[in-house]
């Protein structure tokens, strides 16, 4: 059965499908599964489209909605709202309280609302009270809002929608005209013109266009400065957005969780990197902002030795310590990188990583860390020189017009690096991880259906 699925930690919302099994159920997508769960938990939150949505009981923001009939089956298993007298609630956060009787005398205009807590859009009476107003419904009202916290977003079909300061999702839609009053309190009203009516419209398209000129120039001209401006603290939040509910999805085994940490352990991996290994079938590994580093466990299946992973790692590492993921975001897409991941709206980011090409010389930046950090915990350099031939053999393999999916598809050619590597070699260095460690490692993802990294 098809459903949509928002986990509680970031605003998107996914498309799954639900298998039940006994008293519980599984998210499902593209062989992947998240859970189980239990139908017990689940708390009727309201309904999307006429179909049920359901809460968790001990999960916040986490929420399911049906996207069709449930079958029989499932339909028994489900949560049914109980009855209760008086309005319902909007929201968790907006609930109805009467109306006051002299509201209703007073000027008013029809809106659509969304409480940013539902899917639901709800036809709502906007009322001021002086520099406040309500919304109502029938004989109901909500809790008042203050003019000056409204945004606006713009118009669609000539409506003018507005959103709320500190209410992420929370939106309403003017149907017609307001009256004078109301029209004086919107955000815009008393701004409209301005600059424009002063300089005239000609001089202020010319203006408006040379200053967009140059701020574009500034952020294709100066990613390094800009990303190196951006807390830690921000970059974290955003990667922390970005990888989603992955970790759900990342492997884990006893001993290959002991291994991985030896591994980290072993090259000095700094404080706030967070090293994952997922079950994709493809030879690469992914730096996103924030030092998220994900290992493909196609990458430990090709690999020859711990060695070639741990250089593989040193680069990554160099990656995230140089903010080259940031950096590269921020070239691609500017600023509103930084702002659309921390207001949630991230799968289009997270592609962006993962077909992300860095420039020759952070290339270059993140294979000296990965070869001075191998130097300096004595791991020898000769196992990610091993993987670079070998990578330079499939490329050669595969031709000028063949597509590596691996590790190196976004990378320079394998050869000179595979030099550097060679040359970076320390005497008295010693293997990474033991053979039982290895094996460990190698094998951290068995039991786990291989799936595709999606957002």
């Amino acid at each position: 059965m098809r459903v949509w699925y928002e986990d509680g930690h970031s605003a998107a919302r996914f498309t799954r499908w639900l298998r039940a099994e006994g008293g519980s159920f599984f998210l499902t997508e593209d062989g992947l599964e998240d859970g189980p769960y239990a139908f017990a938990d689940l708390v009727p939150a309201g309904r999307a489209d006429g179909l049920p949505v359901y809460g968790h009981a001990a999960r916040p923001g986490w929420r399911i909605g049906l996207e069709e009939d449930a079958p029989e089956a499932i339909a028994a298993q489900l949560p049914q709202p109980k009855p209760a007298p008086g309005p319902a609630p909007v929201s968790a956060a907006t609930s109805m309280r009467p109306l006051a009787p002299d509201a209703l005398l007073g000027e008013n205009v029809r809106v659509w609302h969304y409480d940013g807590l539902s899917a639901v859009k709800q036809i709502r009476t906007l009322y001021p009270r002086g520099d406040q107003f309500v919304l109502a419904e029938g004989m109901f009202e909500t809790e008042p809002h203050a003019f000056k916290d409204l945004v606006s977003m713009g118009a669609t079909g000539g409506a003018a929608q507005y959103g709320l300061r500190k209410r992420p999702g929370w939106k309403i839609g003017l149907d017609g005209e307001p009256p004078a009053g109301i029209a004086a309190m919107l955000p815009g009203a008393k701004r409209y013109g301005g600059v424009i009516d002063r300089i005239g419209l000609v001089p202020a398209v010319i203006v408006f266009a040379v200053l967009s000129v140059l701020v574009v120039v500034a952020v294709l001209m100066s990613p390094p400065l800009i990303a190196s401006a951006i807390p830690r603290s921000t970059e974290r939040e955003m990667g922390d957005l970005m990888i989603g509910d992955v970790g759900t999805r990342a492997c884990h085994t006893k001993d290959g969780d002991a291994a991985l940490a030896a591994l980290e352990q072993r090259i000095g991996a700094p404080n706030g990197v967070d090293i994952r290994v997922v079950s994709i079938p493809i030879p690469n590994a992914v730096t996103f902002p924030g030092g998220h580093i994900l290992v493909f466990s196609g990458l430990l299946d090709q690999a020859a030795s711990a060695d070639e992973v741990a250089g593989v790692l040193g680069h990554e590492i160099g990656h995230y310590e140089h903010r080259d993921p940031l950096e590269g975001l921020i070239r691609d897409l500017g600023l509103s990188a930084v702002f659309q991941g921390m207001n949630g709206n991230v799968a289009g980011l997270s592609h962006a990583v993962l077909g992300a090409s860095y420039s020759r010389n952070a290339e270059a930046r993140a294979d000296s860390y990965a070869i001075e950090t191998l130097q300096k915990h004595q791991v020898s350099t000769k196992g990610a020189a091993d993987f670079f031939r070998r990578m330079e053999k499939e490329e050669k393999e595969l031709g000028a017009h063949g597509v590596i999916q691996g590790y190196f598809a976004s990378h320079p050619g394998s050869a000179s690096r595979a030099a550097e590597f060679d040359k970076g070699d320390v005497k008295g260095a010693r293997p990474v991880l033991d053979a039982e460690q290895w094996r460990a490692l190698r094998h951290i993802c068995s039991g786990v259906k291989p799936g595709s990294f999606f957002f």
